[in-house]
């Protein structure tokens, strides 16, 4: 046996791990909450744009002499992920960005059904919550660019998808550690404890990468917002803000999986504990 199983053999644990989600789960379209979980999703992305944009927006229309600044900016994003995985964590998961749905879908914590429908709703809500803030600003949106990410002038394409890429793996690798059962089992008496560290993630990526892409991590954010304003300079390196953050949410997957957990060692040792016929 290995010490993982000796480990397991010695007393329960007390915690449960989640049984994988099915690729396919055909029973879960029949079921009401699967659509109040969608919805969810479209709303909290929504409200997620229409007040990082008007934020981003009403800096812009103050600068230089005034505006809330870098600073400001990072807290309205991470300010309102904090809220609104709070409020949405207990119906949809609290996903609000395709790039974390895909880490999850990758670990079998969502079904191929769930994680398409999650990302279509989140952006359709990030266009819609774009939208909203070009009808309140329509004059500064247009004039201020705006909100759509795009690679500042004194970096590379390269340097832009690599910030991409390690700023949405901290923003998985957080929500992968913030729902980890063990820790959920240890902290269920404090609930902010899921949405904080997550909300606070987002902060201090936006502070590290708002000078490079103006910081997505969030695909649905840039989509949004690169739609509403619909300018070249918006779609010309939209891919950096999907290819980047798909490829953070796998390793940040791939790393909780497999190194953090340990599943392959687990399965493996597993299935040498088991007799020889």
């Amino acid at each position: 046996m290995t010490k993982g199983v000796v480990a397991e053999a010695a007393g329960p644990k007390d915690y449960v791990d989640e049984p994988p989600a099915p690729l396919l789960d055909w029973a879960e379209l029949r079921k009401w909450s699967f659509y109040r979980a969608v919805i969810a999703e479209f709303v909290a992305t929504l409200l997620f744009l229409y007040v990082t944009l008007a934020t981003v927006i009403g800096h812009k229309k103050q600068a230089p002499c005034g505006g809330v600044g870098t600073l400001g900016i990072a807290w309205a994003f991470g300010g309102m992920i904090f809220v609104l995985v709070y409020c949405t964590a207990g119906i949809s998961g609290g996903h609000i960005n395709p790039a974390v749905t895909f880490g999850l879908f990758l670990a079998r914590k969502v079904s191929l059904g769930r994680a398409v429908c999650y990302a279509v709703a989140q952006c359709l809500g990030a266009i819609c919550g774009a939208g909203l803030a070009k009808g309140f600003m329509e004059v500064a949106y247009d004039a201020l660019g705006g909100g759509a990410n795009q690679v500042a002038s004194a970096y590379s394409k390269g340097s832009a998808l690599g910030a991409e890429i390690v700023g949405t793996f901290v923003l998985v690798y957080t929500v992968f550690s913030a729902i980890d059962p063990k820790r959920r089992a240890r902290d269920a008496h404090v609930p902010v404890l899921v949405p904080l560290p997550v909300g606070f993630a987002v902060f201090v990526v936006h502070l590290a990468t708002i000078p490079i892409t103006g910081t997505s991590i969030n695909p649905a954010r840039s989509f949004g917002a690169a739609v509403i304003y619909n300018h070249k300079e918006a779609w010309v390196e939209q891919w950096i803000f999907w290819v980047g953050p798909f490829i953070g949410a796998a390793l940040a997957a791939a790393y909780h999986q497999f190194v953090l957990r340990a599943l392959a060692v687990k399965s493996l040792g597993s299935f040498r504990s088991f007799p020889p016929n």
